[in-house]
């Protein structure tokens, strides 16, 4: 993997879920942009820490394993300004033959992983007066899905958490916003097949997926601005009704 020469910053971001798709995507565009990344991995990751870039080994879905992470980031950088919640899995099938362990293991990385998560950032954000937290939902988690009630649930859920953390945060200049993504390609969407592939594309307005770069750039300058919070934004070109 390539990254981007650092350029100096105090500016210091960690994301969870850095060895996927989109991650690796978010970790590559900020460090072009001349933050400090920790790259937050849980099975496998391919970067080569340096000066800028710090991998870290993380599972979401367990108290002491996220504090101990935001502990290294404090402790490398002595702030956090950015934190992106991109980790993610899915354990797709039709609700009365679904166990109850895939349940909880997509509620369990999305869901808890963000409680855990947000909560250990809050702190450090809020001692600063000054921090963003993005949240990466899911269209289905406004129009659902078939066969991925885990899933659909857990993002709506994550749209729930993002307006009502953006009022606690927001006495503190913490900034909290989700988007929703769009259908990439990446490991969670390999088992598709061309068929459900062309389906999802037909749904869109201009007929095509969308791009982890595309979405990484917009990431970042949402990253960058001061006076957004509690909003959830959609990146490709499906239309939600407005009720």
């Amino acid at each position: 993997m390539v990254v981007a020469e650092h350029k100096q910053t105090t500016k210091v971001a960690l994301v969870t879920g850095a060895a996927g798709g989109l991650g690796q995507a978010l970790v590559n565009e900020l460090l072009a942009q001349g933050w400090c990344v920790a790259a937050g991995w849980h099975r496998a990751h391919d970067f080569s820490p340096n000066e800028a870039l710090l991998p870290i080994s993380l599972d979401v879905t367990s108290a002491q394993s996220v504090q101990a992470a935001i502990e290294q980031v404090t402790a490398r950088w002595q702030r956090l300004d950015l934190f992106i919640h991109c980790a993610g899995n899915t354990r797709d099938t039709l609700l009365a033959q679904m166990k109850e362990e895939d349940w909880d293991a997509v509620m369990g990385v999305h869901l808890k992983g963000a409680f855990l998560c947000c909560r250990a950032v809050m702190p450090a954000m809020m001692k600063q007066q000054s921090g963003h937290i993005i949240l990466v939902s899911s269209h289905a988690g406004r129009a659902g899905a078939r066969g991925q009630t885990n899933y659909a649930a857990a993002k709506a859920a994550l749209l729930g958490l993002t307006v009502s953390l953006a009022r606690e945060g927001a006495p503190a200049n913490v900034r909290v916003n989700a988007i929703l993504p769009g259908v990439l390609p990446s490991a969670m969407t390999r088992s598709l097949s061309a068929e459900q592939l062309a389906a999802l594309r037909e749904t869109n307005l201009l007929r095509r997926l969308n791009d982890a770069g595309e979405v990484a750039r917009f990431v970042v300058f949402l990253a960058g601005t001061q006076n957004i919070s509690g909003q959830i934004f959609q990146l490709d070109s499906r239309i939600n009704p407005w009720t």
